[in-house]
């Protein structure tokens, strides 16, 4: 999707987006090949073919952050088809104090988990953060990746995709275990549980039964991530092949 997008180019909006398409310019190759555009200038046009050539080349490089700041957050997803593969999704749990205790970050096929007083550290995030190229989250840019950052001074320095607002604008409203029930998302029953309750268990009994509970739980939150990822991105890129259509 992301080489069929134009809303990155500055001062290119939805319309934008939509007129390009409407003169028969479908791809990054089309925009490049045309010479001219209805109701874009030829500066502007060679200043857009540049960053289109840019784009291309980032994307060669694996370079998901070169799209940070240029595509706006609820367009993020239109990366998500070019980096699956190497996306990573991520969830953290908090004790009572607001004080992250677990990290769980996950591949499409495996998980990792960094346990306070285990190996909870910001060396571990970071070396396991730099496998991936784009980062997922449920509403990670107001909780994740802020705690990260101001407890463990890690820093996501690749894309980050946020389905917090993505499943608002799909009428999809309230925390992720709603949206789980809203898609038909199943987990165990002894995996609604409070992640809270088990942390204050685990640290006054040490019995590690409690542990895995909590690690099962944030499991179950990052499995859910995926699958609700490939709902909200085929969603929106139904609405936005529709639109295509009608132009």
């Amino acid at each position: 999707m992301i080489r069929k997008s134009f809303i990155f180019l500055e001062k290119i909006g939805r319309k934008g987006e939509e007129n390009i398409w409407n003169s028969g310019v479908k791809d990054w190759n089309d925009f490049l090949r045309v010479d001219k555009i209805k109701g874009i200038s030829v500066r502007s046009k060679e200043y857009y073919n540049r960053k289109i050539k840019e784009a291309k080349e980032a994307l060669v490089n694996d370079d998901s952050f070169y799209f940070v700041g240029k595509l706006p957050a609820v367009e993020m997803w239109r990366l998500y088809d070019y980096f699956k593969e190497e996306a990573g999704y991520l969830d953290i749990e908090v004790d009572s104090l607001g004080k992250v205790i677990l990290v769980g970050i996950s591949d499409y096929y495996n998980s990792n988990y960094f346990v306070k007083g285990v190996n909870l550290s910001k060396g571990e995030i970071e070396r396991e953060l730099s496998k991936y190229k784009l980062i997922v989250t449920f509403n990670g840019g107001a909780f994740d990746l802020p705690k990260l950052r101001k407890q463990m001074d890690v820093v996501v320095k690749v894309a980050h995709l946020d389905l917090k607002q993505l499943c608002v604008n799909l009428e999809l409203v309230g925390g992720l275990k709603e949206v789980e029930k809203r898609l038909g998302l199943g987990r165990p029953a002894h995996l609604y549980g409070n992640p809270v309750d088990l942390w204050k268990a685990f640290h006054a009994s040490g019995d590690r039964e409690y542990l895995d509970l909590l690690i099962a739980y944030n499991g179950e939150d990052i499995e859910n991530l995926k699958s609700i990822a490939g709902f909200v991105e085929g969603k929106l890129k139904s609405k936005l092949s529709e639109i295509k259509r009608n132009i």
